[in-house]
């Protein structure tokens, strides 16, 4: 994975420019754009400050379906990471979700 594409990829779901995830999170626009072109590296305490402003978790951001992955197989790897409480919780709101109303 190429770490700034991802960042772009994220920044742009969000309709966002480089300079206003940069002062999200605390770093500077030209470094964070040298990031999303790959000319430089970015550590792990930098990349956390990202993913905060993103609001995305580390985990989330590395976890990108690989090629082949269908939609479904996403959905199963993240079901089996979620513990018993929030399982609980999916599935009541998946109930309410899918009731039908009479």
């Amino acid at each position: 994975m190429e770490i700034g594409k991802r960042i772009v990829s994220l920044r742009e779901a969000k309709g966002w420019t480089t300079n206003r995830l940069a002062n999200l999170c605390g770093l500077s626009q030209s470094f964070l754009r040298a990031v999303e072109l790959g000319e430089k590296g970015i550590s792990v305490e930098s990349l956390n400050l990202v993913c905060d402003a993103l609001g995305v978790s580390l985990r989330a951001f590395f976890d990108v379906p690989e090629a082949g992955e269908g939609p479904e197989d996403a959905l199963r790897r993240r079901l089996e990471e979620l513990t018993p409480h929030q399982r609980a919780a999916l599935t009541a709101f998946l109930d309410a979700m899918t009731a039908r109303r009479e």
